[in-house]
């Protein structure tokens, strides 16, 4: 096991470990143990009572925080003719069809947050799903990447200003990004909110039993808070 440092075991000391602190509680000593010398990231880590062997009972979906996360995303939208220049006039950081494909396939280009196609794109798209997929770039329909060449603008806007997909890992965990220590309270309780009413809709009808087992708060690098699953999910800021 690895040994951790000073300032964790100070960060660390200041948590009681028995105990379950409501949301505000939570975030608070998230602002007060984040000891990294850069504008860290707060993280919010949700276990589920879900199956994710089972197809039917895994969550892939999206939440518009309304703070964003602090971090600038760059968008990437596969699109040809008069879409291509509505997508760059609308903030995409790139933006075309062929090159854009032939680029990624022959120069290994993911200097990308988020890919946004047209239907009519997916075709050519498929083609180098096997570079995308695994780097969870690859557009879906149910992160709201796939998108008419009229609601370009709308996407991109949500996407850069604070939209965040999110899905389960392989044990049913979720791990979602919420903003930064340097976000107000309320800025990161306004986020936590919305990420928890995002999960709660997103309940596979599968799931047995309590849907919502633990919430842990933390920052990069620093220690996690446990919070009462009950208090996060009817917390009001």
């Amino acid at each position: 096991m690895p040994k951790h440092g000073k300032k964790y075991l100070a960060a660390l000391a200041k948590i009681d470990r028995s105990r379950l602190y409501t949301p505000a509680e939570a975030l608070a000593l998230v602002k007060e143990t984040s000891y990294a010398k850069f504008d860290a990231t707060v993280e919010a880590h949700l276990r589920l009572g879900i199956d994710p062997r089972h197809a039917d009972q895994n969550i892939r979906t999206t939440v518009a925080l309304p703070h964003g996360t602090g971090k600038t995303v760059r968008v990437l939208v596969f699109a040809q003719g008069e879409a291509v220049q509505a997508a760059l006039d609308a903030g995409a950081d790139y933006a075309g069809g062929d090159d854009l494909i032939a680029k990624i396939d022959r120069e290994n280009f993911f200097d990308f947050d988020v890919a946004i196609a047209t239907p009519d794109m997916m075709g050519k798209v498929g083609r180098i799903g096997r570079k995308l997929g695994p780097r969870g770039l690859m557009p879906n329909p149910k992160s709201g990447t796939i998108v008419p060449a009229a609601d370009l603008a709308r996407t991109i806007r949500e996407v850069k200003g604070g939209r965040v997909e999110f899905r389960n890992d392989k044990t049913g965990i979720l791990h979602v990004a919420i903003g930064k220590v340097s976000f107000t309270p309320q800025q990161l309780a306004e986020n936590f909110v919305a990420l928890m009413d995002a999960v709660k809709a997103a309940k596979p009808s599968g799931a047995k039993g309590t849907y919502i087992r633990t919430v842990t708060l933390t920052s990069t690098m620093g220690p996690g808070v446990p919070v009462d699953p009950a208090a996060a999910q009817t917390f009001k800021p």
